[in-house]
């Protein structure tokens, strides 16, 4: 049983961190965890900025006033985000995200991470088939709107949708 490195409780969180291109392995209990992913105000105020300023630098290529504030207001369809909150909080709401914000992710992601895919390990509890989990749940909300607007073909198309996801998902888990 390991101890965490800040105050001996039993360490349930194994954080490796890099540092100067080295592996540091940290070894904490929950709080402490928490406090050590949970950037401190000083640190949000002196991190977070710097990433939006990144950010406009990539953005600010080219663009206008207008079409920043265009930008800005875009709206991610499943979880609400829009852009000018991730460009103040650095962090996306849902997977769908990296998709609906592609266009200007893409050189942020390059600049930072030299790769605009993810090629590391995924957890061996990541749910198979979380694509078409996040796409049921878009369909399902357009499939209410078209209701809510009397749009009943097409709510009838989405609903065909759905149910031809649900029975790809069902062969899935039948064929484990």
């Amino acid at each position: 049983m390991l101890k965490c490195q800040k105050c001996d409780r039993q360490a349930t969180f194994h954080i490796t961190d890099l540092i100067d291109g080295k592996p540091k392995e940290l070894h904490l209990c929950e709080d402490c965890a928490q406090n050590f992913l949970t950037p401190s105000e000083e640190d949000t105020s002196d991190v977070m900025p710097a990433m939006a300023g990144l950010l406009a630098q990539h953005l600010a290529v080219g663009e206008t006033a207008d079409q920043l504030a265009r930008l800005d207001q875009m709206r991610c369809p499943v979880c609400s985000i829009t852009f000018l909150e991730f460009r103040k909080q650095g962090r996306l709401g849902c997977p769908h995200d990296y998709e609906f914000f592609s266009d200007e992710l893409e050189p942020l992601l390059m600049n930072i991470h030299d790769q605009t895919h993810h090629i590391g390990k995924v957890p061996k509890r990541c749910p198979k088939g979380a694509d078409q989990q996040t796409q049921l749940i878009r369909l399902r909300r357009e499939m209410k709107e078209a209701i809510a607007s009397e749009n009943y073909e097409r709510a009838s198309q989405i609903r065909d949708e759905v149910k031809a996801i649900e029975v790809q998902l069902k062969t899935a888990e039948d064929g484990e």
